[in-house]
């Protein structure tokens, strides 16, 4: 792999030096964004458009927890570092995201109406603690409810055929095959040109 695609699987934080740089460069790379900024709302920043060896991305997913299970306060939509990023798995058009496009991480980060998730803070202190040439991106894809099943490739479809049809239409979002949507949002970012 030409970069680190990592799992989130538990929550690290590790404290590195900043090089020094010059002001202007270093505000460029530290921009905040507010869920109340207008355009911006969503987090609309510019696209990458080739490989980026300084930008590290998590693949986020499971069941409610990473869904969002907690509800999004004032405070988590404030500050948000335009460093941290996220993956739109699924298009939002009630705040205006579309698969596959890389966003500033304000939450929602999973679907439109999902809540806070442990991927949000996780984010966060990693920017908060690591050189700002470094960015860091997760790529979101959960399902409340959901058994390890769903995401083995094997089992499934068996696994969707049994659900309720709630939990079948949550499935529909990632083409009823959350797995592999998620490694192919990802290895869509892998596979740009440098």
């Amino acid at each position: 792999m030409k970069h680190s695609i990592m799992l989130l699987a538990t929550l690290c934080a590790a404290t590195l030096t900043v090089s020094a740089q010059d002001v202007t460069n270093f505000y460029e790379n530290n921009k905040v964004l507010n869920y109340g900024d207008g355009e911006a709302a969503p987090g609309i920043i510019p696209q990458p458009e080739g490989f980026d060896p300084n930008f590290h991305i998590f693949l986020c997913f499971g069941q409610s927890n990473m869904e969002g299970n907690a509800r999004i306060e004032t405070q988590d939509r404030q500050g948000i570092n335009t460093r941290f990023r996220m993956l739109s798995a699924v298009d939002m058009p009630k705040i205006g995201r579309v698969k596959g496009q890389w966003y500033a991480a304000v939450p929602p980060l999973c679907r439109e109406w999902t809540g806070l998730t442990p991927a949000d803070y996780f984010g966060r202190t990693l920017v908060e603690h690591l050189p700002d040439s470094i960015k860091i991106g997760v790529v979101h894809v959960a399902v409340g409810g959901a058994n390890i099943s769903l995401f083995n490739e094997d089992s499934t479809a068996v696994d969707i055929a049994r659900a309720a049809d709630w939990y079948k239409n949550f499935c529909k979002a990632y083409n009823n095959n959350p797995y592999r949507e998620l490694i192919t949002l990802a290895k869509e970012y892998e596979q740009r040109p440098t």
